[in-house]
């Protein structure tokens, strides 16, 4: 844990020290962030002031050209989801130069069950269930869960793809094609969503988040790095637990996405609550790390 404050105090200083006064006068609660080139690589969630993370102090919301169409765009109160997820099963292919070999997520499928036992009514579609045909149904829903591999690569967009669970993949190019104007949140719960391997200006941090807002939805959770499957089960239970906050009659919500997300991340920080037992200690045990927590980031509206 140390090694990560080390690197988020000194980015604390020049990111946010500047503007602390500021902040405090203006009495902020939420930081709307729109980074330019390789700022974007860095999540704000995870610097650190010496005390405390930074998302323990703040909401953080990042934008982008696409969000400031509809920012003030208010969601929908009813929860409706679709969740899918690519849980078992192995597939190898070429994409490009580059050879990739894609196996189930276990926890994947975990991650749903947990998310429809916390929202009732949550229509699940895993594996082979999980296929091209998924899209067509996406836009009858509020919330549309992937729980699955992607990757946004440097390249060309045909290099770029998300996973179906039959082991088919939408491209960027699929995606450009895609209408979901009545969609709310789209999470992308998987490994590499918003960033390529190869460094640059950041410009690919934008990735499929980006693109997802460009098909009408209003905001998207996407992971700036690999992640770990086990704690981004733990995570997106946290979050779906924060989004349906008891008070309200089952099925809606009064917490805004930005502030769900928050407190998810708060509660891998301090260990409050959502660990799960059959995670291997080495996971566990050091959720409170950014590696578990920081890489996630939400796009878009953040109401």
């Amino acid at each position: 844990m140390a090694d990560a404050e080390v690197s988020a105090q000194k980015l604390y200083e020049l990111l946010i020290k500047p503007i602390e006064n500021d902040l405090a006068q203006a009495d902020a609660k939420t930081i709307i962030y729109a980074p330019d080139g390789q700022l974007r690589y860095i999540p704000l969630a995870a610097l650190h002031d010496g005390k405390q993370w930074l998302v323990q102090r703040f909401r953080i919301n990042n934008i982008t050209a696409a969000s400031l169409t509809d920012f003030n765009t208010k969601p929908q109160n009813n929860l409706q989801v679709l969740a899918a997820a690519f849980t078992q099963g192995s597939y190898n292919f070429r994409v490009g130069t580059r050879d990739f070999t894609m196996s189930g997520l276990p926890f994947a499928g975990r991650e749903v069950e947990n998310l429809a036992a916390t929202i009732p009514g949550t229509r699940k579609l895993l594996d082979d269930q999980f296929n091209p045909s998924t899209v067509l149904l996406m836009n009858d829903y509020s919330i549309v869960h992937l729980a699955t591999h992607a990757a946004f690569l440097v390249g060309q967009p045909e290099d770029s793809f998300i996973m179906f669970g039959n082991g088919d993949r939408a491209t960027l190019r699929d995606v450009e094609t895609w209408s979901l104007p009545k969609v709310d949140l789209i999470v992308l719960s998987a490994c590499q969503t918003a960033v390529g391997g190869t460094l640059g200006n950041g410009d690919e941090i934008l990735g499929f988040g980006y693109q997802m807002q460009r098909t009408g939805a209003r905001a998207a959770i996407a992971s700036l790095w690999f992640v770990d499957d086990g704690g981004t089960q733990v995570l997106m239970d946290a979050f779906y637990a924060a989004l349906a906050f008891p008070g309200k009659a089952v099925g809606t919500r009064n917490i805004t996405k930005a502030e769900a997300l928050r407190q998810a991340q708060i509660a891998l920080i301090t260990g409050q609550q959502y660990i799960n037992s059959s995670l291997p200690p080495q996971v566990s045990n050091r959720l409170g790390h950014p590696f578990y927590w920081a890489p996630f980031i939400l796009i878009g509206n953040g109401l």
